[in-house]
């Protein structure tokens, strides 16, 4: 019988950030698929800011968890070895939800296949850009807006900022963690200009801002709020800065989102299935065409996959980070 390795979560852990005995790396067998069912071996998997949050106590939080004892999972992408199932054949390559774990067997409509060109890279699948995509969509970018995106060297924001460039922005400012950062957001992505917040938020804005792209929260969202011009937008994927430090964290000033008459929204893609089919239409195309970059770090190999994820949080990476197997 094939074997494989998979990490499960044995304990949740105390802290934000797991001991090494609250995950394990084992190797099991794996089963033969039965019908219906197919068995993919996995070439990437996405190495997601929330996989940490899903090993923890989420009861505040409205996503699912990871359960104790059972393997983590994530969105990941491999190629099909066994199909029992009309529809995907051995050798197809497929987007699924089946990752931390060498080979995946499930349904057949738990598996969508890919066009292997659709990307330069296979792994670009697991990009961040439908959230950005969909954020971007959410501010209502008009054209000459000036736009503050945290994070943006991050797997979001790396590519929110294009895209709201590619939507008519007339400045896109980012917010980063490093020198290197700031160079890379200026150079690579093409931000018009980019700070280290470590050497302050507020002072380093530069002036009012219309749409603030938010995945940071804590002291980032209170000087965006500061910054914004009245009716101003923001949205809302991440508050990397609660998760970093598991303590609520600001804003102290949301009485001037009233004064402002400011939009706050936070989002899910999955609440945007409307905007699917655009999404792949022109990011696949803007990807192709070079329009945008998609940035990456790769990670070689499942037993470095929890440390990836801690490099992530604390910003140890540029651009999307993905495993490879």
């Amino acid at each position: 019988m094939r074997t494989g390795r998979l990490v499960r979560l044995v304990s949740r852990p105390a802290q934000r950030v797991p001991d090494p005995g609250d995950v394990e790396l084992v190797e099991v067998d794996v089963q033969d698929p039965a019908p219906g069912e197919v068995l993919v071996r996995n070439l990437y998997m996405s190495i997601d800011p929330g996989a940490l949050l899903r090993m923890s106590d989420l009861s505040a939080l409205d996503i699912p968890h990871f359960e104790t004892g059972e393997p983590l999972w994530s969105d990941a992408v491999g190629e099909v070895v066994e199909s029992r199932c009309e529809g995907l054949a051995a050798g197809d390559l497929v987007w699924h939800r089946y990752g931390w774990r060498d080979y995946a067997v499930g349904e057949g409509c738990q598996f969508r296949r890919l066009d292997p060109d659709a990307y330069p890279s296979l792994s670009h699948h697991l990009s961040f850009g439908v959230v950005a995509y969909i954020g971007v969509a959410l501010a209502r970018i008009r054209p000459g807006d000036t736009v503050l995106v945290s994070s943006a060297a991050g797997g979001v924001g790396s590519i929110a900022g294009q895209i709201a460039r590619l939507r008519g922005a007339g400045r896109v400012i980012g917010s980063v963690g490093s020198p290197d950062k700031v160079r890379f957001a200026v150079e690579t992505l093409g931000y018009d200009a980019a700070f280290d917040y470590h050497d302050g938020i507020a002072s380093q804005i530069g002036g009012e801002l219309d749409v603030y792209f938010d995945s940071v929260g804590g002291e980032h969202l209170e000087a965006a709020i500061d910054a914004l011009r009245p009716r101003g937008r923001i949205v809302m994927c991440g508050q990397t800065e609660q998760v970093r430090s598991g303590v609520p964290t600001g804003p102290r000033n949301m009485l001037t989102v009233v004064g402002k008459r400011l939009s706050i929204q936070g989002f899910y893609t999955f609440d945007h299935p409307e905007l699917m089919p655009r999404f792949e239409e022109e990011f696949t195309r803007w990807v192709r065409t070079g329009q945008i970059v998609v940035p990456e770090t790769v990670v070689d190999g499942l037993e470095n996959g929890v440390d990836a994820a801690v490099g992530q949080l604390t910003g140890r990476f540029t651009g999307k980070v993905v495993l490879r197997f």
